[in-house]
């Protein structure tokens, strides 16, 4: 039964997950035909949230959505455990593209394009206009891939992409298009994965601990080209390919001379080209 149970969890977030979406792209309406189920899932509106974009669910089940295009933070509340959200409370405003929300022993942490957030005993202060703790505030400020998903890893620490600040470019800066990591307390930020476009959805597995991820490719190399990916990163220090390689054999026009598939770490799965793959779950 206790496995049963964790199940159960997740795929009531991923349940979240898509209703919340569906919500903020259709003005609360979904259209026939909008979504194909598996035989034996329904779909219904759980809650309408402005821009819905990245969610964290507490222990006591209060969901705390973040966004790209708005500048708020949410808490979304079932006061009665009938799968319908009661309310939908502004935690905090005024902030910059605060995508990424993770909870970590109680506390609600945000990312914005330059700084993550700690918002300390988030269940009994979100109705208070709590003040944050900024924990680490020298990410780069460039806003182009610049929203940030955020994860905790089963080493405790929090996973933080910073993605590439262009369609398709080679920084000096090293920390662009990575996934960094660091403690909870901001100490220790170091590079994890290098060669990540923009991964805005990743997971560990629940056996190995290993990570993986989705990843976005460039653009302006046709309709067809070059692929979306799914990475798996087991290791620190794998180089997954942009700018110089995409996909499993694309080499880059403007970066990749010089290079071969053979230094890097090739996708697991090559997803569709240009789809934006977001969220992904075990």
């Amino acid at each position: 039964m206790k496995k049963l149970t964790q199940t159960y969890k997740i795929v009531l977030l991923l349940k979240l997950t898509i209703l919340l979406l569906a919500c903020s792209t259709n003005n609360g309406q979904i259209e026939s035909g909008d979504i194909n189920l598996p035989p034996g899932f329904n779909i219904e509106i759980y809650a309408d949230v402005p821009n819905a974009r990245s969610m964290a669910l507490s222990e006591n089940g209060i969901l705390f959505v973040g966004n790209r295009d708005e500048d708020k933070v949410y808490a979304v509340v079932d006061n009665n455990n009938d799968y319908k959200a009661d309310e939908v409370i502004v935690v905090d405003s005024d902030l910059n593209m605060p995508n990424g929300v993770a909870i970590m022993d109680g506390d609600l942490y945000v990312a914005e394009v330059n700084r993550v957030m700690k918002y300390e005993d988030i269940e009994n202060t979100f109705r208070t206009n709590p003040s944050p703790m900024v924990i680490r505030d020298d990410f780069p400020t460039e806003t182009h891939h610049g929203w940030k998903f955020i994860r905790f890893g089963p080493d405790g620490k929090l996973y933080v992409p910073i993605g590439a600040p262009c369609n398709v470019c080679l920084e000096s800066n090293e920390r662009f298009a990575s996934i960094t990591r660091m403690n909870p307390d901001g100490t220790g930020l170091e590079i994890f994965a290098h060669g990540v476009r923009n991964t805005v959805g990743f997971d560990f597995h629940p056996i190995t601990n290993e990570l993986w991820f989705t990843d976005n490719g460039r653009d302006w190399l046709g309709d067809n080209l070059p692929p979306d990916e799914l990475n798996h990163a087991p290791t620190k220090d794998l180089h997954f390919g942009f700018p110089f390689w995409h996909g499993n054999d694309i080499q880059d026009p403007e970066f990749g001379d010089g290079h071969s598939a053979s230094e890097f770490k090739l996708p697991v799965q090559e997803l569709v080209p240009h789809v934006a793959s977001f969220g992904m779950r075990f």
